[in-house]
């Protein structure tokens, strides 16, 4: 989470969007967590599942970003 809340300082931009707008490619979260593709992927999905997370497809290509206003939201009921 913490690597997507600044994107452009963690991750490459997808050869074919040359930006962030939808996210980081999944496919590169994994590479960096060094985590195997399952593991990763049952990580994202729960993620995305409780709403912190936002996908995006492109193609083949699964994008995910974060959902700030879920997030605030989280840590507003926390504080």
């Amino acid at each position: 989470m913490e690597w997507l809340k600044e994107p452009e300082k963690h991750f490459p931009p997808h050869e074919t969007l040359k930006h962030f707008n939808d996210g980081v490619c999944v496919t590169y979260i994994q590479e960096k967590t060094e985590l195997s593709q399952s593991t990763i992927s049952t990580y994202l999905t729960n993620m995305e599942k409780c709403g912190l997370l936002i996908s995006t497809r492109h193609g083949k290509w699964s994008y995910l970003k974060r959902n700030e206003e879920t997030i605030k939201q989280f840590t507003d009921f926390l504080t």
